[in-house]
C-alpha cells in the first residue's frame, strides 16, 4: 500500500522542529520526505492544517491479558490505542499469571501478532509473582522480548532485593520501572492525604509515601548504574528529587499521566470511584509542579497508565473500588488542551514526550520521521474537538473521570507499519 501525506506540518521531535513537507509511505516504510512529492497510484491524504507526527508510544498500559480479559484484552486494548493515536504500547506485567517468565512474555507477543492492531512491547516483572522477594530471570525475559522490568502496582519494599534487581538489570541494559510507594506510609489510604480526605472521611495516602521511595530508588540507581524510570510521578517533592538527580548525572527518567497534570484531589468530591487512582490525584500545587517539570524537561515522558476495570468493580463504595482509570483514548486531547493550548509545552516538546523519549527509554523502534524508518505515523488535528463520551471508547473500560469534558486537538489518523488503522476517530480494522 502506498500513502502520500500531503501538506501537513511534520513534527521532528529530535530536532524540536515543525516543517511543512509531504511524506511518502511504501510497503510499510517511509520512502520520501520533502516538498511537492508525487507518487503514482498512492492514496493521497490531505493533511493541511494538521500535525504529522511519529507514531505515538504509550509506555505504560495495562492490557490485562492473560487472566483479566473481562476488563480488557490485547485485541480491545490495542484498538483503544489506535483510536487514541498510539502506534505502540508497552504493557505492564500484572496479569494472571504474572509476566515473570519467558512463556508469558512470548504469549503476549503471539497474541499481539494475531489480534493486536498496534505494536506491543511487554514489560516483565522485577520479582517472581511480583511479590518483592526473589528477582526474575531477567536475561530469559529480555531474550523472550521484554523491554523493561516493573512490579507496577506492587512496589518492591525490600531495598536489598531492589538493589540486586538493579544490578542485574544494569548488566542487561534493561530499564527498571518502579511503582514508588511506601506501603507502611500509604497503609489503607484511598486518596491524597490532606484537607479533602479529612472532609470526605477517607483514609489518605501522604505525598511522602511516594517521595521516600523515589529518593531510595534514585540512590540505588546511582549506586548500581542502573537506568531507573520513575512511573507516574505525582508530587512536587518527587519532581524536585528527579530534577536534582539529573543534575548529578544519575541515570533516571520519569513519566507523568494526563490525569496527574490535569486533575486535583478535589475531584474526589461526590465519591466518584473513577477518580480513584494510585498514585492518587494530588493538590493544585503538585499539578503546577508537574507542569513545571514537563516544561523544563525534568519529566521525560507522558504515559497514560491505562487501567481498565468493569463497571461492576467500580460501582461500589469508594474504599472498595480498585485503583485505576482508562486513558488511551483521551490522552492526546488532554495533552493539547491542557499543555499545548495553555503554552506549557510547544507542539514538538509535547510530541517528544509521546514519541522519541519513550522510544529511547525502552530502546524500541520509533519516535522519528525519517526515510527508511518504519511507517508508524499519527496525524493530529489541533482544531478537532469532541466531548468525551465513554460509550464511544474502543476499550472495554469506561472508568474515566473525564466524561463530559470538551477536548480540542485530537488524533484523526493512526498509521501502523504503513497501514491505516484509525481514520477520523473511527477504527478501520
Amino acid at each position: 500500500m502506498k500513502l502520500l501525506i500531503k501538506g501537513g506540518s511534520a513534527v521532528f521531535p529530535e530536532e524540536m522542529k515543525v516543517k511543512k513537507v509531504d511524506i511518502l509511505v511504501e510497503n510499510g516504510v517511509i520512502t520520501g520526505i520533502g516538498p511537492g512529492l508525487e507518487a503514482a497510484g498512492a492514496r493521497v491524504i490531505e493533511a493541511d492544517g494538521k500535525y504529522v507526527c511519529p507514531g505515538l508510544i504509550d509506555m505504560h498500559v495495562h492490557l490485562r491479558e492473560p487472566g483479566f480479559e473481562h476488563k480488557e484484552s490485547i485485541a480491545t486494548g490495542t484498538r483503544a490505542a489506535a483510536r487514541g493515536g498510539f502506534t505502540a504500547v508497552a504493557c505492564m506485567p500484572n496479569t494472571k499469571p504474572v509476566a515473570d517468565n519467558a512463556a508469558v512474555v512470548r504469549f503476549i507477543l503471539e497474541r499481539a501478532a494475531a489480534e493486536g492492531v498496534v505494536n506491543v512491547y511487554p514489560i516483565a516483572a522485577i520479582t517472581k509473582g511480583s511479590k518483592g522477594e526473589e528477582i526474575t530471570e531477567m536475561a530469559d525475559l529480555k531474550e523472550a522480548g521484554a523491554v523493561a522490568v516493573s512490579d507496577d502496582g506492587l512496589p518492591v519494599q525490600d531495598a536489598g532485593v531492589m538493589r540486586r534487581a538493579m544490578q542485574y538489570a544494569a548488566m542487561l541494559q534493561l530499564p527498571v520501572i518502579p511503582h514508588c510507594e511506601n506501603k507502611s506510609l500509604a497503609a489503607d489510604g484511598v486518596m491524597h492525604e490532606g484537607f479533602q480526605s479529612t472532609v470526605l472521611g477517607l483514609p489518605g495516602i501522604p505525598a511522602a509515601a511516594e517521595e521516600v521511595m523515589v529518593a531510595r530508588d534514585i540512590i540505588l540507581a546511582e549506586n548500581t548504574g542502573c537506568h531507573v524510570h520513575i512511573a507516574h510521578i505525582s508530587t512536587a517533592g518527587s519532581v524536585e528529587l528527579v530534577r536534582q538527580a539529573k543534575k548529578k548525572g544519575v541515570k533516571v527518567t520519569c513519566e507523568v499521566t494526563p490525569h496527574h497534570f490535569t486533575l486535583t484531589h478535589e475531584m474526589v468530591n461526590g465519591y466518584n470511584t473513577n477518580t480513584k487512582v494510585n498514585p492518587p490525584l494530588r493538590t493544585r500545587e503538585d499539578v503546577e509542579a508537574v507542569k513545571e517539570g514537563l516544561a523544563d524537561g525534568t519529566i521525560d515522558v507522558i504515559a497514560t497508565d491505562h487501567a481498565p476495570h468493569t463497571v461492576e468493580e467500580k460501582n461500589v463504595e469508594y474504599q472498595y473500588a480498585p485503583f485505576g482509570l482508562v486513558g488511551l483514548e483521551t490522552a492526546v486531547g488532554l495533552v493539547f488542551t491542557e499543555l499545548v493550548e495553555t503554552g506549557v509545552l510547544t507542539v514538538p516538546q509535547a510530541i517528544a514526550k509521546l514519541t522519541i523519549n519513550p522510544a529511547r527509554v525502552l530502546a524500541v523502534p520509533g519516535g522519528r520521521l525519517d526515510v527508511g524508518e518504519r511507517a508508524d505515523i499519527t496525524i493530529i488535528d489541533p482544531q478537532a474537538g469532541e466531548i468525551i463520551n465513554p460509550d464511544d471508547f474502543a476499550s472495554k473500560g469506561r472508568n474515566t473521570p473525564f466524561t463530559g469534558r470538551r477536548l480540542k486537538g485530537l488524533p484523526v489518523m493512526t498509521v501502523v507499519n504503513g497501514k491505516i488503522v484509525m481514520e477520523d476517530r473511527r477504527l478501520t480494522v
